[in-house]
């Protein structure tokens, strides 16, 4: 900014707005999904432990969308699928289930996507596993997606080097079955 802007007596204070933690989010939930008949497999525990670093804005566009998926399917209850669809929509991106990719572009990702599942099961000190998918989204040709247990503001050393072990579980796949590595 223009430090006319910023001198004594213009912008003194600064007002920080944090992100809601897991239990603001669940109170979020239960506020935007008021509105909608929710199936009896939903937990709103898990949606608000899986949407860490959202606002109630996104929290609310997940349920908006939700039930629009569950109207799409012909459904008049928004189950826990609806949720899972919509939080991938928001957080990853459209998913591309017609995108042209050949017989071998596919079992590539899925052996990328196998190192990172696989090396989850390893590791103790990572999050647990939640969902792994070779189904397009953005950028990405496939997903392994943890879930942590709890908001965390601060990691060890050893939920770090979990993670890079993890994360380098694809590149360890395609090494081993194709003896060179892709861009995935």
């Amino acid at each position: 900014l223009d430090p006319a802007l910023l001198r004594p007596g213009r912008f003194d204070r600064q007002v920080v707005v944090a992100m809601p933690d897991v239990r603001e989010r669940e109170a979020i939930l239960k506020i935007h999904s008021g509105r909608i008949t929710l199936d009896a497999d939903v937990q709103l525990k898990v949606i608000a432990r899986a949407t860490a670093g959202s606002s109630g804005a996104d929290i609310a566009n997940i349920v908006n969308e939700a039930a629009l998926f569950a109207g799409r399917s012909g459904r008049e209850t928004v189950a826990m699928a609806h949720f899972e669809e919509a939080r991938d929509k928001i957080l990853m991106g459209v998913a591309r289930r017609s995108m042209v990719m050949s017989d071998e572009d596919k079992k590539m990702t899925a052996y990328h996507e196998a190192g990172h599942a696989l090396l989850h099961y390893s590791q103790e000190k990572a999050d647990p596993i939640h969902k792994v998918t070779i189904i397009p989204r953005g950028r990405a040709l496939g997903v392994t997606f943890s879930l942590p247990e709890k908001d965390q503001y601060s990691r060890s050393i050893g939920w770090l080097k979990a993670t890079l072990v993890i994360l380098y579980g694809g590149f360890a796949a395609e090494e081993l079955v194709y003896g060179e590595t892709t861009t995935g």
